[in-house]
């Protein structure tokens, strides 16, 4: 059985749209720290392992385990998941009109073996007024995700003006990579 270590809705109904079998166990106060010398790919593929390893006696038990981690980095800056309301409509102030980066790391472990794997999409934001930004905030409440918005609501459609990359990897789970791992574990 393939476990979806993740309560993200969006990537459960990516891993569904990919016909894949599973079933969603989510650990609480999973530490999302890393280590500051890491940057963008590397801190993604970082917490997506931390958030494996915490699993254990579920890959011990035979399950395959699949975690994922987003951070949006913009000038070398991670800007996670905002504290707040403010700090959301400040990420979404520093995104406005510009170009950002968004990885989303991977880990597959089953049996012996473990994937560890990244995808990385290049985004642009048009120009955002801040009535835009606080309608977007307090309408949507994006405080649970990397950098304060998510692709597939109003913020994607209004504001992403272009995308150099995977779009599921900006929804958090870059599918084609995922289903990839999948095939050769022989999980699909």
């Amino acid at each position: 059985m393939l476990i979806l270590a993740s309560g993200s809705p969006r990537r459960s109904q990516l891993l569904a749209a990919l016909d894949v079998e599973f079933t969603v166990r989510v650990k609480p106060d999973i530490d999302e720290s890393f280590p500051a010398h890491l940057r963008g790919a590397q801190i993604a593929e970082y917490l997506a392992h931390r958030k494996a390893v915490a699993y254990d006696d579920e890959v011990a038990a035979g399950h395959a385990v699949l975690t994922a981690d987003t951070i949006v980095v913009l000038d070398e800056e991670v800007l996670n998941k905002p504290a707040d309301e403010a700090d959301a409509h400040r990420m979404l102030r520093q995104l406005s009109g510009r170009t950002h980066e968004v990885f989303t790391g991977v880990c597959l472990r089953y049996g012996e073996l473990a994937w560890l794997l990244h995808d990385r999409t290049a985004v642009t934001f048009a120009d955002l007024t801040d009535a835009e930004i606080q309608q977007y905030v307090r309408k949507h409440r994006p405080l649970d995700k990397a950098g304060a918005y998510g692709a597939q609501d109003w913020i994607g459609l209004a504001a992403i003006t272009r995308l150099e990359g995977s779009y599921f990897t900006v929804m958090g789970l870059p599918t084609h990579r995922v289903y990839q791992v999948l095939a050769e574990a022989k999980l699909v």
